[in-house]
């Protein structure tokens, strides 16, 4: 499939007709990367929703519509709202949502750090061009209306709850975390996403959950009323308390090893996950609690970087009896059984069992 990655297509307070009868149609009418601008009740300031940069994420470009459409005319929010529809190509191949970035393509939300995913696995990739070019459309559209906020939703790639992902902590971040979920992790990880990139404002990621949940696209949706609509000031307001997690780590399986799931021990090479692995991210893990199974080469098979490119995986799991267990108490995000998505990201990300709330 053919991308123009220097086409980007506008729609301004589109009309019923335009935003069809429901989000597939809405979908399907499409050509590429879409902004859509809805005119507020304070014409001099602008939010920015950002959905889709995953074509197999869905949560928010239903709740985006369905907010669109709810009462048979275009809400009025507090502030002008653009709205980023990024990956289009990739949600609507084949079959709709089922791919995160289109077949030979690449991680859209890996291309807003230039030098980084030119540095990458993805560095000879015919297509590294045009990925990086439509990254750049993507965040001068967000720069040009000097956005007071910017959220940008996302499903988990396994079930598990809604939590927020930014780069640092500010009254606003803990206020459009709250209109979501309660659980902010504060990360230092560069991997090129958008949510790293220099805008002059708060970015949120919200993982609103698993992308078949209907409760994700509650979560999308009841937050997107909430952050449209509250007051326009220095500092919005705050709905709830946010624990807030420090630091996460990314446990990544080597390239070359064996990756499966399974309910038992099956003798197999490589790295075995438990086949329920997902249920773990719903809560913390104890030390001492079995994830897995390994084969001869123990932890060798696993990599766990800190800020300073060390490896620290055993100051966090160990081996007994080729048994992967937790050697300490810790909680895990973002567990899947997409074996595509877990070899291309990580098999899952690791925070201290700590718990701060603000």
């Amino acid at each position: 499939m053919d991308i123009d990655f220097s086409e980007i297509n506008y729609l301004v307070d589109p009309c019923s007709r335009t935003l069809h009868a429901d989000y597939q149609q809405f979908l399907l009418s499409l050509i590429g990367l879409t902004v859509i601008d809805i005119n507020g009740e304070n014409n001099n300031e602008w939010r920015v929703i950002s959905t889709l940069l995953h074509g197999d994420e869905p949560s928010g470009l239903i709740a985006i519509h369905r907010w669109l459409t709810n009462e048979n005319t275009l809400p009025r929010p507090k502030t002008n709202i653009r709205i980023i529809i990024s990956s289009v190509e990739a949600a609507t191949y084949q079959h709709l949502f089922r791919h995160r970035y289109l077949p030979n393509g690449i991680d859209l939300n890996r291309c807003f750090n230039e030098k980084s995913i030119r540095s990458s696995e993805y560095q000879d990739h015919q297509h590294i061009d045009g990925y990086i070019e439509r990254a750049k459309l993507i965040a001068s559209a967000i720069h040009e209306v000097n956005p007071k906020a910017i959220i940008d939703l996302h499903n988990t790639s396994g079930n598990g709850p809604a939590f927020a992902v930014s780069t640092l902590i500010n009254p606003n971040v803990l206020s459009i975390t709250s209109y979501f979920c309660d659980t902010l992790i504060l990360s230092d990880i560069s991997i090129g996403a958008l949510m790293e990139h220099d805008f002059p404002c708060p970015v949120v990621t919200i993982e609103c959950g698993g992308r078949v949940d209907d409760q994700a696209h509650e979560v999308a949706y009841n937050g997107i009323k909430q952050f449209v609509q509250c007051d326009s000031h220095c500092v919005l307001p705050q709905d709830k308390a946010v624990q807030i997690l420090y630091k996460p780590l990314r446990l990544v399986i080597k390239t070359d090893r064996k990756l499966s799931f399974s309910e038992h021990d099956e003798g197999y090479s490589g790295v075995t996950l438990r086949k329920n692995i997902e249920q773990f991210n719903y809560g913390g893990c104890c030390d001492g609690l079995l994830l897995g199974w390994l084969d001869d080469n123990g932890l060798e098979n696993l990599e766990m970087l800190n800020d300073q490119g060390i490896n620290v995986i055993d100051k966090y799991f160990k081996v007994d009896d080729n048994k992967l267990l937790c050697a300490t108490n810790l909680k895990i995000f973002m567990a899947s059984k997409q074996t595509d998505i877990v070899r291309s990201d990580c098999l899952f990300y690791v925070v201290n069992n700590v718990n701060n709330y603000l």
